[in-house]
């Protein structure tokens, strides 16, 4: 799921660093020990699937900006069909496959090293395209509209993004997002954008609360310990913990405001665009 976090992490400081501030392997090494890169649960992943008909056992599945493969394995447990994980940090590769092994899934779930931005797909090679958190590495609109290409007729994507639930917000979690991620949107006005890019929207959901706090915060207790341990007396290794911490500060604030939404749609047929 989620290559690296749902969220650009911004410090609540004078430095205002994000996530992207810190190297690739220091943010890998923290995440690789989270189940999970970000909100969501393996209740929500089912009922995202519970929207997609008509896979079987040739169906091919792409799970983009998979992470270690959390929700991957949850899928790979109820969907039939072959299953490609893609992610742009090696090691999150290297603990997904080893996952797929452990549950006996190694002969139709795989993952591969890649770019979002440059994927090694075929046009038309897909049934369905998963990406949970993930999608605002390339943003939402460019997202859809790049990865529709590599989807049958009558394909399914399902993506969860992050939105704005109200039309006016305090200024502090506004200007944050607005910074961080500029493309947050409201939901309807997401819903517009997956129309407009070639799908027909098939159903749309608010994540629940427990994906942030049980499924994602609670996890990261346990990832910073392992990670502080590790890297005891380093001053950046430090700083990039700290900023783990602001992020749960900020949602536990403004969580009326703003949060992660599931949509799921189907591509439609090429001269309805």
């Amino acid at each position: 799921m989620l290559s690296v976090c749902a969220i650009f992490i911004k410090a609540m400081s004078n430095e205002n660093k994000t996530i992207h501030d810190f190297e690739l392997n220091l943010i890998c090494d923290f995440f690789s020990n989270m189940e999970r890169q970000g909100p969501g649960s393996p209740e929500v992943t089912l009922k995202a699937l519970s929207f997609i008909d008509n896979l079987t056992d040739t169906s091919l599945i792409a799970d983009i900006g998979c992470g270690t493969g959390g929700q991957t394995m949850v899928l790979a447990g109820h969907a039939p069909g072959q299953i490609t994980g893609v992610d742009l940090f090696p090691g999150f590769i290297e603990i997904f496959n080893r996952n797929a092994k452990r549950s006996g899934w190694q002969d139709r779930v795989k993952g591969i090293v890649g770019s979002m931005d440059n994927l090694p797909f075929q046009e038309e090679e897909f049934d369905l395209i998963w990406s949970e958190g993930a999608i605002y590495n390339i943003g939402f609109e460019r997202g859809l509209k790049e990865w529709r290409k590599y989807l049958k007729k009558g394909g399914y994507i399902a993506v969860s993004e992050s939105s704005w639930f109200t039309d006016e917000r305090p200024k502090e979690i506004n200007d944050y997002w607005v910074d961080a991620y500029p493309e947050i949107d409201t939901i309807p006005n997401q819903v517009a954008k997956i129309y407009k890019a070639g799908y027909l929207p098939v159903a749309t959901f608010v994540l629940p609360e427990t994906c942030w706090t049980e499924h994602y915060f609670v996890p990261k207790i346990a990832a910073r310990k392992i990670f502080l341990s590790k890297y005891a007396g380093n001053k950046t290794a430090e700083e990039f913990s700290a900023l783990q911490s602001s992020e749960e500060v900020l949602y536990r604030k403004y969580k009326e405001f703003y949060g992660y939404t599931f949509f799921i749609a189907k591509k439609t047929d090429d001269d309805c665009i």
